[in-house]
């Protein structure tokens, strides 16, 4: 044994405690016995925050890392539900216009070319939804509108406000993204 401790360049002192730590009882094994309950009967929904809430209820004092740790070590996954985020696209709705802006995003005057689109925000717990036009002249918003619900007439009240502050013969491009709003 001496020989092979001189070749892996090992002290003595460092096996045997190496050694005996593998031969001693886990000092953890109540605590992953509890923490494996704890998700069990969670049906594998509770993810290290919740289980560390469940761990404080029961009186144990334990860091949520350390949770996080032992739930990886037994391999303890909960099922993740995974927010469906707003997609635009629902196919072709309507008539797609043709492409006649062709990426020229300045104009030489006011109220030649305006853009369009519908974003989506978190706000709080809920989606809001924001339709503004912009004049590509100076970047101004002319006209927005916010609403719950990414609809048709979001869009078009948008626009109304927006074609309300038009003058007598002005006539602008409007570009959009063609999303089902525009198409209609």
């Amino acid at each position: 044994m001496e020989v092979l401790l001189d070749v892996a360049e090992l002290p003595r002192s460092t096996f045997f405690y190496h050694q005996a730590r593998l031969l001693a009882p886990d000092p953890q094994a109540d605590l992953k016995a509890v923490i494996t309950s704890i998700f069990k009967k969670s049906q594998a929904r509770y993810g290290h925050r919740r289980v560390h809430t469940e761990l404080v209820k029961q009186g144990w004092t334990i860091a949520k890392k350390t949770v996080l740790k032992l739930m990886r070590l037994l391999r303890l996954v909960c099922k993740v539900r995974r927010k469906n985020r707003y997609n635009s696209y629902r196919g072709e709705q309507g008539i797609v216009a043709p492409n006649l802006l062709k990426r020229q995003f300045e104009a030489d005057a006011p109220n030649q070319k305006w853009v369009t689109d519908v974003t989506e925000f978190s706000v709080d717990d809920r989606k809001l939804y924001l339709s503004p036009v912009m004049d590509l002249f100076d970047r101004q918003i002319i006209s927005y509108a916010i609403g719950t619900s990414p609809n048709l007439e979001l869009a078009n009240s948008s626009l109304r406000g927006a074609l309300a502050t038009l003058e007598e013969g002005q006539k602008p491009l409007v570009h959009s993204d063609q999303g089902f709003q525009y198409q209609h």
